[in-house]
């Protein structure tokens, strides 16, 4: 069994760390990231901590903290904690980023902050102490820096919160509003014109180790704003972004009823095979492979699973399998996924219809000429069951004669003839849909094959003698 499954035997389903994942997590920030490199160039500055207490910035009680707490070892600071207590460091720490307005020495301090939770050595519970005795939640002091102006401050805050609310879980588990406000946060923040994007992706990475945090991502449309972000952007955003974006993806993937009643909802597949195709790093190849792994897991619902596994089928998928398993890996995981995955799909591949491959394109609205299309015979014996599900496919089609993709365009228009010819109730059928308008106009369209097929599917609402038809237009047909 892949290491990636093991998620089942973890408590909330707080994903672990082993070698793989955490490769994202050393240190308070990534060191590939524009917030890392902040916080370095931070961390060579010495303050004169004198100086605000002479300006009365500071108290006394704070000065005398931090002036000793700033320059002690490891060893020393973990003495200071034991003999002030966890909470009055804490507090003495927080006070400093309240009542120190210049913006460099507010970063300083949580830098300092996001070192002491990285410790191994337990200091992060100093402000869970300082929440119990504060009557508060440790993140609160932390989400109000969200709404500062300086990015830096922003972003380590967030750093902050959300490795607090990972390792407060499930004792004490952010939920509520606290929950709602960061994540819609951290929604809002993904996107390519973020300088700290990649800062959004590993504090979203962080939150999505927790099942009651997944679904309240997903319940806020966060999982739709990230399929929109890795879709539309997965060629601009470097084979790290892509990774821990896939990440996301492959932490929410265990959640049975996300898989069935999210993720099924959009184009993963196709987006992630696009990226398997591209990418030339392992750990892009084996997370992806790993997402593909728990879509087929996952899922107790045989039509889910049977879309996904066609999904993977269309979009070749199998074919990358193959050329993967020509190179030599060391990872037993990624070596256990790939077999796993070719037996699942080579056992499933001759179970699909031609209506299934037709019905999977058009619920990914990425139409393009494959042979169904043209096929007399698929249209003969399949034109009515679009049909079904209240006219699902047909009303999809109807949709896409608003694509601005011209081969779109061209195939939807092209198979609303093909219904109207084959199946006798089609004009009717259409008419309910409304749609003859909108075909008549793509008569004029820029595009020659749009024009043809328009025209073509026209004259197959209005006469009957499809045959001498086709005739008649073969010699209009676009070269």
């Amino acid at each position: 069994m892949s290491s990636y499954t093991r998620l089942n035997e973890v408590v909330a389903g707080d994903v672990p760390m082993h070698s793989h994942n955490q490769e994202s997590f050393q240190g308070p920030i990534m060191s590939t990231n524009i917030l890392a490199a902040k916080v370095n160039e931070i961390r060579q500055h010495k303050v004169n901590w004198q100086s605000y207490h002479h300006g009365q910035m500071i108290t006394t009680e704070d000065y005398n903290f931090i002036e000793k707490f700033d320059v002690a070892n490891d060893e020393e600071k973990c003495a200071i904690i034991e003999r002030k207590g966890g909470y009055q460091c804490a507090k003495n720490l927080l006070n400093l980023t309240r009542h120190i307005a210049k913006e460099q020495i507010v970063q300083y301090i949580l830098a300092i902050i996001c070192d002491l939770i990285d410790r191994d050595n337990g200091q992060y519970k100093i402000f869970f102490e300082y929440g119990t005795k504060a009557k508060t939640t440790p993140w609160t002091p932390f989400l109000s820096l969200l709404n500062r102006q300086d990015k830096a401050i922003v972003y380590l805050a967030s750093t902050i919160v959300s490795k607090l609310a990972l390792k407060g879980f499930p004792d004490v588990a952010m939920c509520g509003a606290d929950l709602q406000f960061y994540l819609s946060f951290l929604k809002d923040e993904l996107k390519l014109s973020n300088d700290y994007v990649q800062s959004t992706v590993g504090c979203l990475q962080l939150m999505l180790r927790i099942n009651d945090y997944r679904l309240a991502f997903v319940e806020l449309q966060g999982l739709r704003v990230l399929m929109e972000f890795l879709d539309s952007s997965s060629n601009k955003l470097g084979f790290q972004l892509n990774y821990q974006s896939v990440f996301c993806l492959w932490e929410l993937s265990f959640n049975k009823d996300i898989v069935e009643k999210e993720l099924i909802k959009y184009r993963i597949v196709l987006t992630l095979s696009g990226i398997l195709r591209e990418t030339t790093k392992e750990k892009v190849s084996r997370i992806i492979l790993a997402t593909f792994r728990n879509l087929l897991e996952k899922s107790e619902d045989d039509s889910v699973i049977q879309a996904f596994a066609l999904h993977m089928v269309q979009s070749k998928v199998l074919k990358h399998l193959e050329l993967m398993e020509e190179k030599n890996f060391d990872d037993d995981e990624i070596i256990d996924d790939l077999k796993y995955l070719s037996e699942f799909l080579n056992n499933k591949v001759d179970d699909f219809s031609t209506l299934d491959v037709y019905r999977t394109e058009v619920r990914s609205e990425r139409l393009e000429w494959s042979p169904v299309h043209k096929s007399d015979r698929f249209w003969r014996e399949n034109a009515a069951r679009l049909n079904e599900n209240n006219y699902e496919l047909l009303r999809t089609l109807v949709r896409l004669l608003d694509s601005k993709i011209k081969v779109v365009l061209a195939v939807s228009v092209h198979d609303l003839g093909e219904y109207v010819r084959c199946y006798p109730r089609g004009k009717k059928v259409l008419d309910g849909l409304d749609c003859k308008p909108r075909i008549m106009q793509l008569m004029t369209d820029s595009d020659s094959s749009v024009r043809y097929e328009a025209l073509l599917a026209v004259q197959k609402l209005m006469v009957h003698n499809w045959e001498y038809l086709g005739k008649q237009l073969t010699s209009l047909a676009p070269s």
